[in-house]
């Protein structure tokens, strides 16, 4: 594969929403036609939020491995660090492949869950923790069996397929904390508050910003996407031009 790649389009412009609610314009509008399939709006968004995701959580997951104070919530946290480095890795790899920008930082919205959740400790802290985390996550668990059902692009199809797995852990690993409100949480999951655009959408990042790198853990056991085995199988194909390099990166 070589990373070559063929995109009927230029550099793709940055999606208007790529926050925690799913609001493409029109996702299943084809946007490219790369050799791996066509890409549309909604595989985009996708990818996007799959890395925004990880812009917010793997944070968190460090400072839960300060600030929690149970082993069900410690252990949680092991799982978001471990997790979101692998898919980072993932959807840093096939970006520049599908010409997709990526965001340097999360959404206000979810920035604003790590800001309420640095400024508290204790018993606060891990309740907070793991109904915040299981509620997004069990958003992004419906994103992701749309996008997999639906996508004819075959890197976003795996893509979708590592999101469902280690989105699924993390959910298990939210509950198993017992600190779950499954009323509140599912109540806040299935009806989000209605904010405006600007709240929801991670920011493009400047030009010539050093692309963030989520290091993984010295003792990961999750790994990205092994793209050997995908090769320009999908209907669009074309006779693949040299894929742009990837960025600077920051780790």
């Amino acid at each position: 594969m070589g990373g070559a790649m063929a995109l009927t389009l230029g550099a793709l412009a940055y999606p208007s929403m790529l926050g925690l609610n799913t609001v493409s314009s029109s996702p299943t509008r084809i946007i490219a036609q790369t050799q791996w399939g066509p890409l549309t709006e909604g595989d985009r968004d996708f990818v996007v939020k799959v890395r925004a995701a990880g812009l917010w959580e793997y944070p968190l997951g460090q400072i839960g491995l300060q600030k929690g104070t149970t082993k069900g919530v410690l252990e949680a946290s092991k799982h978001l660090v471990d997790g979101h480095a692998a898919l980072d890795a993932s959807c840093r790899k096939i970006a520049p492949m599908l010409n997709v920008t990526l965001p340097n930082v999360a959404s206000p919205q979810q920035e604003g869950f790590v800001t309420q959740l640095k400024a508290e400790s204790g018993k606060q802290f891990d309740t907070d923790f793991a109904n915040i985390l299981r509620m997004t996550h069990g958003s992004i668990f419906n994103t992701i069996a749309k996008i997999r059902s639906t996508t004819k692009n075959s890197l976003v199809r795996a893509l979708a397929d590592q999101a469902n797995d280690t989105v699924l852990d993390h959910i298990t690993v939210m509950e198993k904390t017992g600190l779950v409100d499954f009323d509140q949480t599912i109540f806040n999951q299935t009806t989000p508050p209605k904010l405006p655009d600007s709240d929801v959408t991670p920011p493009p990042p400047p030009a010539g910003q050093p692309e963030v790198v989520l290091t993984p853990p010295p003792n990961a056991t999750s790994t990205p996407l092994d793209l050997s085995g995908l090769g320009g199988g999908g209907s669009g194909g074309g006779t693949g031009n040299t894929s742009p390099s990837p960025s600077p990166t920051v780790g």
